[in-house]
């Protein structure tokens, strides 16, 4: 079954193919109506059954465009009016769900969740989100980074911040699609040493935020305080030192881009003069969730490598 919980479902292979079905998806739409569907139409008549147990914008709104836009339906549900949010199992749930649906979407807290999801669903499971990992997320950024007539392999990305599911999965795709990660972390907030030992040499953590975008052609942050967590005043405060500023951005290399996956707080890990500023392609990225989860979508399918 091709399930979608991490890059490393699809390799390297399926990345690329997935990646180049998004850009000539993207282009053959251009200039159409949101809700008009495909001309092939590829998924009609398939059902998309999407779980929350996170609050989502982003991830809400485009994996049901794209299914739409393929030609199948959804159906959205929040765990908190669902029985499995009275405790019945994530692995009844899951047979459950695939009687009724095609595939299923889950944004979640624990890893290990979307895992018994996958090991108990009879059709593909897609990870919309959990702690551990978001590749969706990155399917959307490489696509990003692909529009801007860059090439993945050689390329230097800079993350500055909290060593969370975001960064483990950039890590993942540089190990993948050939690109390095410089990753600057406060002491005490960095990735796990398992996944930058996973990632062939291709990422690095550093302390100092200059080291980091000191000729990087991409730079990327998050948000502190990931969704669930208290606003720790501890944590702010160890992390205040590698906001995203004009200055931290100058120091990148001429004509760097700026990514992040939203939402953002303005005036703690990115400035408002750098989210708004030239250099930032945060609205293309957020658009391109609803292009690469199409692609996902038919990879997991099996329509596309």
């Amino acid at each position: 079954m091709p399930h979608f919980l991490n890059l490393t479902d699809a390799g390297a292979d399926g990345v690329a193919a997935m990646l180049a079905d998004a850009l000539d998806r993207k282009a053959a739409r251009a200039g159409w109506p949101k809700g008009m569907v495909d001309a092939d139409a590829p998924l009609a008549g398939r059902v998309l059954a999407m779980v929350f147990e996170k609050n989502s914008t982003r991830t809400r709104v485009s994996f049901d465009m794209a299914i739409r836009q393929l030609g199948g339906t959804s159906i959205v549900m929040d765990a908190g009016s669902m029985q499995l949010g009275r405790g019945e199992s994530v692995a009844d749930t899951a047979r459950i769900l695939s009687g009724y649906a095609d595939a299923i979407m889950i944004r979640t807290d624990d890893h290990a969740k979307i895992e018994e999801m996958a090991a108990h669903a009879s059709v593909p499971v897609i990870n919309g989100l959990t702690d551990a990992s978001h590749p969706c997320q990155i399917m959307a950024d490489l696509l990003t980074i692909l529009e801007t007539g860059r090439a993945l392999p050689g390329l230097k990305v800079a993350w500055l911040g909290d060593g969370n599911n975001v960064l483990a999965s950039i890590v993942e795709a540089a190990s993948l699609m050939q690109f390095d990660v410089v990753a600057a972390c406060p002491p005490g907030f960095a990735p796990a040493e398992q996944a930058i030992a996973a990632a062939s040499g291709r990422a690095l953590v550093v302390t100092d935020p200059y080291d980091a975008v000191a000729d990087a052609d991409i730079v990327v942050t998050d948000t502190w305080i990931s969704m669930g967590q208290l606003h720790a005043e501890e944590k702010l405060a160890a992390l205040a030192p590698y906001q995203v500023d004009a200055a931290l951005m100058a120091a990148a290399k001429p004509g760097a881009a700026f990514l992040h996956c939203l939402p953002a707080h303005r005036g703690e890990e990115v400035t408002t003069e750098v989210i708004d500023g030239p250099q930032s392609l945060i609205w293309q990225e957020a658009e391109n969730r609803l292009h690469a989860q199409k692609s996902v979508l038919r990879w997991c399918f099996g329509q596309i490598g």
